[in-house]
């Protein structure tokens, strides 16, 4: 004979709050996506850890679409309105990870702290492959020719190979709130 298990309403709430959370954790694209998101000295509390790699105003006129997969297609990063020939600058200290032309846009990329790289494009590099940077730091040109109608730098996020939105790192993205299923 088996004993039954009584449960109340509070415990039940309780044990979907957890389910909920452990279901969230097990989504992040890693663990080192939080470390990211608090590393290079800048605490995810105070807001953004990166530096926008452009010259005021920041306005995005293309939002990160994440893909449903990995094959599918979407656009991986965010697309911010800048003039052509506009100052690049490194969002964060790192290391210049690639500095070169990607089938025929030139393509920079630095590594940052915690399996976070960072990319830019079109820009013609200033920097060097190898190369440590620092926040703030000229490290390119704008090109033109990303955004048809307009001059724009797109920047985009990686955190240990997958692709992220760069608003997590600008401070554009609010927290997550959960909520109870259940009135009272």
């Amino acid at each position: 004979m088996r004993a039954q298990l009584r449960t109340s309403p509070r415990s039940s709430a309780l044990a979907g709050v957890v389910t909920v959370v452990a279901c969230l954790l097990v989504a992040l694209p890693s663990s080192s996506a939080t470390a990211a998101a608090a590393g290079s000295g800048a605490s995810a509390a105070r807001g953004a850890v990166w530096s926008w790699p452009v010259a005021a105003p920041h306005p995005v006129v293309r939002p990160f679409v994440g893909p449903p997969h990995p094959w599918s297609p979407g656009h991986r990063g965010i697309d911010v309105e800048a003039t052509p020939g506009a100052v690049v600058l490194a969002p964060d200290d790192g290391v210049v990870h690639f500095a070169g032309v990607v089938v025929d846009r030139p393509v920079l990329s630095i590594e940052h702290a915690d399996g976070v790289l960072s990319s830019v494009e079109p820009v013609t590099a200033v920097v060097a492959t190898g190369d440590v940077v620092t926040r703030g730091q000229t490290v390119g040109v704008l090109e033109p020719g990303h955004c048809a109608d307009q001059g724009c730098l797109h920047l985009g996020a990686r955190v240990d190979g997958e692709y992220v939105s760069p608003m997590l790192f600008l401070g554009g993205v609010e927290p997550s709130v959960l909520l109870p299923t259940r009135p009272g």
